[in-house]
């Protein structure tokens, strides 16, 4: 019996041919999954990616809340016309710390994995309150009501001690500290020794330029810290993996 023969075999006996297709996903499963359970980490560590300082996390989920991934994505593919346009491809070490991940799905408008430092505070703030300001062709929505809310780090804690509950290693000194480090980002002046030690490359000013600490501020204190911690001029891949 030849092989057409014995396909015609499968073809015809519907049983069979579920039985075998069962078998066939059975094993490509085990061989794609058995060796995940001998890794102790299947995620590649990158010097310079840390959890999120407690201004940074807080701006995240600002993000999140004013629906910020549903036109910009945060991931990069290796691909020539992406990376010359935003820069190193995405890797997973950077995202190991986001609960949810930010990858998206759709660019309404750019990619932001790497858009922390190419531009500066005053441009996000006149962005952030009228996009065609600086952006003519721009359709994204107008969120000026950043600046008039104030913060304070009422929730910080717990959501540092949620994020620890899922894998992010903060230690009890950044818990502890939260609420101070929170602060003092916004503070050139204050005692931000201890915030920049637990935090290394956080970056300290005040990104609104007003006195009271908005939602403005965590914002943009996020997204100036996007695609900043890992030095790419040294990065070499590990070609074990």
């Amino acid at each position: 019996m030849g092989i057409l023969d014995r396909h015609k075999v499968l073809e015809k006996n519907a049983t069979l041919l579920l039985v075998c297709s069962l078998g066939v996903v059975t094993i490509g499963g085990i061989v794609e999954i058995a060796p995940l359970f001998y890794l102790e980490n299947t995620i590649e560590d990158v010097e310079g990616v840390r959890p999120y300082s407690p201004l940074e996390l807080t701006g995240r989920e600002i993000y999140i809340r004013e629906g910020c991934y549903v036109c910009h994505s945060q991931m990069i593919r290796p691909m020539r016309d992406e990376v010359e346009r935003y820069g190193h491809y995405s890797l997973a070490a950077e995202s190991m710390y986001d609960h949810p991940f930010q990858w998206g799905s759709k660019r309404t408008g750019p990619d932001l994995a790497r858009v922390g430092g190419r531009y500066s505070d005053e441009w996000h703030v006149d962005h952030l309150v009228n996009p065609e300001a600086v952006v003519p062709e721009s359709v994204m929505p107008k969120y000026s009501f950043l600046l008039n809310k104030e913060i304070e780090p009422t929730y910080i804690t717990d959501l540092m001690s949620t994020h620890r509950m899922v894998g992010v290693p903060y230690s009890d000194e950044m818990i502890e500290s939260a609420e101070a480090d929170f602060l003092v980002q916004v503070d050139p002046m204050g005692d931000t020794a201890g915030l920049v030690e637990r935090y290394p490359g956080a970056q300290v000013r005040n990104f609104d330029g007003q006195p009271q600490l908005t939602e403005m501020d965590a914002l943009i204190a996020y997204l100036q810290m996007l695609g900043t911690l890992v030095d790419f001029s040294t990065f070499t891949p590990d070609a074990s993996r």
